[in-house]
């Protein structure tokens, strides 16, 4: 961590050393635009001297002019090469120091015993007040100024008899604290301008670091999977997130905070619920599974789940709430199915059970230990154990499905050699029940591609289906014909309407294009026929006819022929007029090579 922070603390000086060095480029223009100007005001000064007083003037006062506008023309145009921009620093003692030395040395050729202490705190302030950065470089200036001053007076052994002793020291005392003033200024000023910059620098990365994390809590909030709310105590929406807009059924959040701005009459449909809410969350501050029904934007209505907690100011008065929200209208439905479930299976095994058990204590009251059992009663308990192992089966067949989908083996089916087997396995059924079938698919009926094994099971399910829920004496019969795919819906008003003409549609798999060569099949019966509003979910898990007392079924049946259909690329439906009998649909592509 310590050479993570000195690193950072060495990049930090380098990027402020990088922005002393421009600021003092930047600086150096306008400052030795300044002292040109100057220089030239002087230069015309010492020629309107030369002109009009020739007597007293001296024109080593001019040429001294002439050198100062010279070395500063140099630094203007070296400041705009590449040695200028590497080397400010260079620039700034050349500029320095053709306003100081150049005109000591000019002084001195002149012979001249003065101190040009004015023109030395000139170019002194206007370079701290113009260039107040890199203070070492203003006092390598000045002590130039006094070296060559010193230097001169040495070499020439020139004197200021005009000056006292006294009176020299004094302006030796003023160019010190003059000096001292401004180079303590620039120090300063460099000092503040650095911990300026850092902070700065400090500010930007915290910026960066909060923009980081609002993009990351931007993020989370906009692509959560859960919706997240903030809602004021009086029932309004503050914030909400897409997912919470797609809960309720809204475009957007911001169609959320405008619609619902009365939450316990608008949202809840037991609007109870919101004061339920109001105080598990004031008594613990907290409130989670808080599950309710609520009014989708629709109309509709869904389950969801809440987690919220209050937020409060720092004298404790409430804000507002924050939480999250999720849709559990799919958990409520599997556990309600579960529920339909349960006792539909406590139901439908308990009759089987109950009578074999019943049974088996009627004989074990015989006496003796080899007890002869009756061929008819050992069938009826081979049935009823052969009965309990296909509920079994078809309970665990459905999850399984549900879980990885159904595998097919698809080849070339014969439909109608098919159907008659299915129809010689359930004979004896048939014949129980004094059914007549008749079995009406063409022989030149064009072949399907299918899996054999999952037709038959489909075949064989709603002829046992139709036989199981019908008094005895059914007619049955089973056709089959090529179709072209239509753009309707069938249902019962649709029922009396050219087959040719109707549609192949079901939720559960695709829709055939229009047009599209199919196998229509159908299963139909004269039986008591089936109700409108049972027709709509005949099809789904656990859903029995209204003839049920006559089956000891799971309402599993429809459901898996639904799932092998759809799996085949094919649609099955029902048609039905209660007392007219049912005929139930089913739809297969053509083999590829059949014509």
């Amino acid at each position: 961590m310590n050479y993570l922070g000195n690193a950072k603390s060495v990049q930090a000086l380098t990027v402020y050393e990088v922005w002393r060095d421009r600021f003092l480029r930047d600086r150096l223009r306008p400052a030795v635009g300044i002292a040109i100007f100057f220089a030239f005001t002087i230069t015309v000064y010492f020629l309107g001297e030369a002109f009009f007083i020739r007597q007293e003037f001296k024109s080593v006062y001019l040429y001294t002019s002439a050198a100062v506008e010279l070395g500063l023309l140099s630094c203007f145009v070296l400041q705009k090469t590449s040695f200028g921009q590497r080397y400010p620093g260079l620039l700034f003692l050349g500029f320095s120091w053709s306003l100081t030395v150049v005109i000591q040395i000019g002084l001195a050729v002149a012979q001249a015993g003065e101190l040009p202490i004015f023109t030395w705190s000139l170019a002194f302030l206007i370079q701290a007040t113009l260039m107040p950065v890199r203070w070492r470089l203003h006092l390598i200036s000045q002590l130039g100024v006094l070296c060559c001053h010193v230097g001169i007076n040495l070499v020439l052994n020139l004197s200021f008899a005009k000056y006292t002793a006294f009176k020299l020291t004094g302006f030796y005392l003023y160019l010190f604290w003059f000096c001292l003033i401004c180079d303590l200024s620039v120090y300063w000023y460099e000092c503040l301008q650095r911990k300026e910059f850092s902070t700065r620098r400090e500010l930007e990365s915290a910026y960066q670091q909060l923009e980081v994390a609002e993009a990351k809590y931007r993020s989370i909030f906009e692509n959560a999977g859960e919706g997240i709310f903030q809602s004021t105590p009086d029932g309004r929406y503050i914030t909400a997130n897409p997912a919470l807009a797609r809960i309720y059924g809204c475009d957007s959040p911001e169609e959320v905070t405008a619609k619902f701005t009365d939450i316990d009459r608008q949202l809840y449909v037991d609007p109870a619920r919101r004061n339920e809410f109001l105080r598990s969350i004031e008594e613990s501050g907290t409130v989670s599974d808080f599950e309710s029904k609520i009014y989708r934007s629709d109309g509709s209505i869904v389950w969801i789940s809440e987690k919220a907690r209050a937020v409060r100011d720092s004298s404790g008065s409430l804000l507002y709430y924050e939480g999250l929200i999720e849709d559990i209208t799919q958990r409520k439905q599997a556990q309600e199915s579960l529920r339909l479930f349960i006792h539909a299976l406590s139901h439908d095994l308990r009759n089987p059970v109950a009578g074999m058990l019943m049974v088996l204590k009627n004989w074990q009251t015989k006496t003796g230990d080899a007890i002869a059992i009756p061929r008819s009663i050992l069938e009826r308990m081979i049935q009823g154990s052969e009965q309990q192992l296909r509920l079994i089966n078809s309970l665990l067949e459905v999850h399984a499905g549900e879980l990885r989908g159904l595998v097919l083996h698809c080849e070339v089916v014969d439909l109608r050699a098919l159907l008659e087997a299915a129809a010689t396995d359930l004979e004896p059924l048939m014949n129980e029940g004094k059914a007549t079938f008749k079995n009406l698919v063409p022989d030149d009926l064009p072949a399907v591609k299918a899996d054999k094994t999952q037709l038959w099971r489909v075949l064989s399910n709603l002829i046992a289906n139709a036989l199981k829920h019908n008094l005895p004496g059914l007619n049955l019969t089973v056709s089959a014909k090529v179709i072209k795919a239509g753009k309707l819906i069938i249902n019962q008003s649709t029922a009396k309407q050219d087959i040719d003409k109707l549609p192949i549609t079901n939720p559960q798999s695709p829709i055939p294009n229009p047009g599209s060569r199919m196998i229509y099949c159908t299963v139909e019966d004269d039986g008591a026929g089936i109700l409108p509003e049972q027709c709509e979910h005949l099809f789904d898990l656990y859903v029995r006819g209204n003839r049920s007392r006559h089956s000891v079924g799971l309402g599993l049946g429809l459901y898996l022929c639904r799932q092998i259909i759809g799996a085949h690329g094919g649609q099955i439906g029902v048609i039905s007029t209660p007392g007219a009998g049912a005929s139930f649909w089913f739809t297969l592509p053509l083999a590829e090579n059949s014509r």
